[in-house]
């Protein structure tokens, strides 16, 4: 019981400060026609997240931890996708409206799938924090206490990305004119932007 609870408050502790997965999945239920559209995104981050959980408990923590250029390069190759997922952020703002809402096209399952799993599986922050915080803390549990660990910290995982979703879909229905997903646009540039500089200001630390 205890790894439980340690895996259930570890992940979440993770998990809850708003970061770029957690805004996308959030504009997702903002801007989605049906709630069901949304899920998609969260399906996706859950199923991100819990691949590298499992990677993370099953020791590529280790290796990654053991060599210092894998870090390096995974935190330059981070800045600069987060640097360019910022710009179009921002650009899309002005765009934001009714007409994003009511289009389908522009929030379609597939492209919803494939940019959720890469601010999940490529960016270092996300990365660095599970092999280096799950992984790790997972050393000091063996056998049924590490697989109640791992199993808590997943479900954390799926039951916060889709309730993000729920709470976007309710604030998505309060705002028919446009204007939050526009300020939301923008908040999540400054935001990615933001880790971006962190992350560069990280390889000199």
């Amino acid at each position: 019981m205890q790894a439980v609870l340690h895996g259930f408050v570890l992940a979440l502790g993770l998990i809850l400060p708003l970061g770029v997965q957690n805004l996308f999945i959030f504009q997702q239920g903002v801007v989605q026609r049906r709630f069901v559209l949304a899920l998609s995104a969260s399906v996706t981050a859950a199923l991100c997240d819990t691949i590298l959980i499992l990677a993370a408990v099953l020791g590529v923590s280790v290796v990654i931890l053991a060599f210092a250029w894998v870090k390096t390069v995974l935190l330059i190759a981070g800045a600069a996708f987060l640097l360019y997922l910022g710009w179009n952020a921002w650009k899309a703002a002005s765009a934001s409206g009714p007409s994003v809402q009511s289009s389908p096209e522009s929030f379609r399952i597939s492209k919803q799938i494939a940019f959720t799993a890469s601010i999940s599986l490529l960016n270092p922050h996300a990365i660095l924090d599970t092999v280096g915080v799950i992984g790790t803390s997972s050393l000091n549990y063996a056998g049924a206490d590490k697989v109640g660990f791992t199993a808590a910290a997943i479900v954390v995982s799926w039951l916060w990305f889709i309730g993000m979703a729920s709470v976007g879909r309710m604030t998505g229905k309060l705002d028919t004119s446009g204007r939050f997903h526009a300020w939301l646009n923008r908040i999540s540039a400054l935001m990615i932007w933001g880790t971006a500089c962190y992350l560069i200001y990280s390889l000199f630390i």
